[in-house]
């Protein structure tokens, strides 16, 4: 069984990183990441792909064989089921597209190799009750499987509403993502630790670049993740993860603070303020070094 390894800790850590194509300093080479180098060092993934369409079981199978068997994919909901698609679906075409997504995923989900499905919804959705009433509606189109909850506007935190939120996902089986992000606006949430469901806490780092928070445009998505994190920012991550090595079964943590490059040498340094080692990992090929 893949597991990080601490001499007397029962909670297994994982680590990873969005997507593994950017991170070309695991290789050590001007070129995208393959799959398979990326698996030499890290056991897990978060995968957008199905944010934008459903891919082919070709490409899901590809993908599949790059990996050892005990990795595992963090996939991230189809845009159309959270509310940021351009199409406009009638209730039998989202409850189509609810099934089609499903379905891709079960080759993944039939070989244990997916850890959870990331539910990704926009700042526009916020602490109402109908949009409560979607969530309720989103767990029963996806019943049989595991469920990340990531949402992005702060109504969801204030007051009350946060322990409302906790309960609600213990309820409903939903695994709370605490998300490290530029706090202070609407669209943004607190680092929110809760453990939600026995088998799951899920991390997503962000990074804390405020004024790229806020950024418009087409390149608005490289300057929210341009932020490297401090060997001190690390370190409170680390105190702030150890109270929970004894409430669930595995912690996993995503960085996605990708745009320059910083999330691979972030997570392998967060590895080593932890002192684990992956087991089951690809090997490294001879151009592959360790950096940090």
């Amino acid at each position: 069984m893949l597991k990080s390894t601490k001499k007397g800790r029962k909670t297994m850590i994982t680590l990873g990183l969005t997507t593994w194509s950017e991170h070309q300093t695991l290789i050590n080479q001007p070129r995208p990441t393959t799959l398979a180098e990326y698996a030499a060092y890290f056991p897990t993934v978060e995968v957008d792909t199905f944010f934008y369409g459903i891919p082919k079981a070709a490409t899901i199978l590809n993908w599949q064989k790059q990996v050892p068997v005990t990795f595992q994919f963090v996939i991230k909901a189809n845009q159309a089921l959270t509310g940021q698609g351009q199409e406009q679906l009638t209730g039998q075409q989202l409850k189509e597209r609810f099934k089609l997504f499903a379905q891709a995923l079960q080759p993944i989900k039939a070989a244990g190799q997916l850890k959870t499905i990331l539910c990704q919804f926009p700042a526009t959705f916020q602490a109402t009750s109908r949009d409560v009433a979607y969530l309720r509606f989103f767990r029963l189109m996806l019943q049989d499987f595991p469920l990340t909850l990531e949402l992005r506007h702060q109504s969801w935190y204030q007051g009350k509403n946060a322990a409302g939120l906790v309960k609600f996902c213990q309820e409903q089986q939903y695994t709370l993502a605490a998300v490290d992000e530029p706090t202070g606006q609407l669209e943004s949430v607190p680092f929110y630790p809760a453990v939600t469901t026995k088998s799951l806490m899920f991390w997503r780092l962000h990074g804390r670049n405020q004024l790229g928070w806020q950024a418009k445009g087409k390149d608005w998505r490289k300057k929210r993740t341009l932020y490297r994190y401090s060997p001190a920012e690390l370190a409170g991550f680390k105190q702030k993860l150890l109270p929970f090595t004894k409430q669930v079964k595995e912690i996993c943590v995503i960085f996605n603070n990708n745009s320059a490059g910083d999330a691979a040498p972030n997570a392998l340094q967060f590895q080593k303020l932890l002192g684990i080692t992956f087991t089951g990992l690809n090997t490294k090929s001879p151009r592959q070094i360790d950096l940090f």
